[in-house]
C-alpha cells in the first residue's frame, strides 16, 4: 500500500460537541505527515415551497445553508491546523451521502477516508446503517469507521487475513490489508497482531455410518498445523512474531470478535470485495456483518486496482416540494 498522504474526514454533525473523527484523523495525520480535509455533504432535501414562504430565490436559500455549514467546518479546520497538521474544509451541495463522501475523496486524491459510524439507536438505523455499508462496499480508498471516542494510545491493531481464500478474498487483498496494517501501527506507536479463520474439518471424518476413533482429532490437529504454516507463508518478511499470530478453528465473524476481545484490541483491519444484487443485499460480506459488533474501530481495504462505480459528477442539491395535504387526510 501507498503512503497515507491525505486523509478525507467525513464530518457527519459539524455542529457536534465531540467530533471523534476529526480527533483521530488529527492524531493520524500528525504521525504519518499527511493533509486534513475536512468534509461535509449538504444532501437534505431543499424545499422549493419553503424558499417561496421565506421570500428568497433557491439560490440564495442554498448559498446561506452553504456559507452557514461551511464556516463552521472553516473553524474546525483552523483548530486542527493549530496541532501542526494541514488543514483545510470543503462543503458541498451532492447526495447521496456515501457518494458525496467517494466523490469528495477522490478530488482530493485522498488516500484515506475517515467516517463516523452511523449511530444504531433510531427509528430508522437500518437506513443510517446502510450508508454505512455503501461506503465500505463503494469507495476505492480504505476507510476507517471510527466507533469509539477514545484517542490512539498505542493501539494494538489486529489484521484480518484469508490466506487460503476460503472466503474469496485474494491474496493480493491479504498483501495490502498487511501493508495499511503496518503503517497505521508504526505511526501510532502499536503493536500489530494477524488473525486467520480456518475450517477445523474440511473433509467429513465419518461417512456411511462408520466411525474411526480418534480420525476426528488427528483431521483437526493436521489442518491446525497447515493453517499455522499457511499463515507463516503470508507473513513471511512482516514483524509479527508467533505469539502475535492468531490461527482460530472459527467462522471469520466469530475468529475476528474473540480476537479483538482477547487482544484488546484498537483498530481491526480487514478487506472487503464489492458485490451487487440480492447476494449482497441478504448476505453482505464479513466487513460489513463484523464491523457494526466490534467494540473498536475498523479500517477496510479494498484490492489495490478496485474499480468504484460511483458517478464522478456531483449532484448538486436535491430539489423537492412539500407534500400537499388533503383536506380530511
Amino acid at each position: 500500500m501507498s503512503p497515507i498522504r491525505r486523509i478525507l474526514v467525513a464530518v457527519k454533525d459539524p455542529w457536534a460537541r465531540s467530533i471523534p473523527t476529526v480527533a483521530k484523523a488529527t492524531q493520524l495525520a500528525r504521525a504519518l505527515g499527511a493533509r486534513v480535509q475536512l468534509f461535509h455533504a449538504l444532501s437534505d432535501p431543499l424545499y422549493i415551497d419553503l424558499a417561496e414562504v421565506e421570500g428568497v430565490s433557491l439560490s440564495q436559500l442554498e448559498h446561506a445553508q452553504h456559507a452557514r455549514v461551511a464556516g463552521r467546518l472553516e473553524t474546525l479546520a483552523q483548530r486542527v491546523g493549530k496541532s501542526g497538521v494541514r488543514a483545510e474544509s470543503t462543503v458541498e451541495w451532492d447526495f447521496p451521502p456515501h457518494e458525496a463522501v467517494i466523490r469528495a475523496a477522490r478530488r482530493f486524491n485522498a488516500d484515506l477516508i475517515v467516517a463516523e459510524r452511523h449511530a444504531s439507536a433510531h427509528h430508522l438505523a437500518w437506513m443510517l446503517r446502510f450508508t454505512d455499508f455503501e461506503l465500505l462496499r463503494l469507495a476505492p480508498m480504505p476507510v476507517l469507521l471510527v466507533k469509539t471516542r477514545r484517542a490512539y494510545d498505542h493501539p494494538t491493531v489486529l489484521a484480518a487475513v484469508d490466506p487460503t481464500h476460503a472466503y474469496s478474498k485474494p491474496l493480493k487483498l491479504d498483501r495490502e490489508i498487511l501493508s495499511c496494517a503496518a503503517q497505521i501501527t508504526q505511526a501510532l506507536r502499536g503493536s500489530l497482531h494477524a488473525v486467520f479463520a480456518y475450517d477445523p474439518l474440511p473433509i467429513p471424518p465419518i461417512e456411511a455410518g462408520i466411525a474411526i476413533a480418534g480420525v476426528t482429532d488427528a483431521i483437526a490437529t493436521e489442518t491446525q498445523s497447515r493453517a499455522k504454516k499457511t499463515l507463516a507463508r503470508v507473513l513471511n518478511g512482516t514483524a509479527i512474531p508467533e505469539s502475535r499470530r492468531h490461527v482460530v478453528p472459527q467462522h471469520p465473524i466469530d475468529a475476528i470478535e474473540g480476537a479483538v476481545a482477547q487482544v484488546h484490541c484498537g483498530i481491526v483491519v480487514m478487506g472487503a470485495m464489492s458485490r451487487s444484487g440480492l447476494k449482497r443485499l441478504v448476505l453482505g460480506n464479513t466487513a460489513e456483518r463484523v464491523f457494526d459488533e466490534l467494540p473498536c474501530d475498523v479500517l477496510v481495504v479494498k484490492p489495490k486496482r478496485f474499480a468504484s462505480r460511483v458517478p464522478r459528477a456531483r449532484r448538486g442539491p436535491q430539489l423537492m416540494t412539500l407534500p400537499v395535504i388533503q383536506p380530511g387526510m
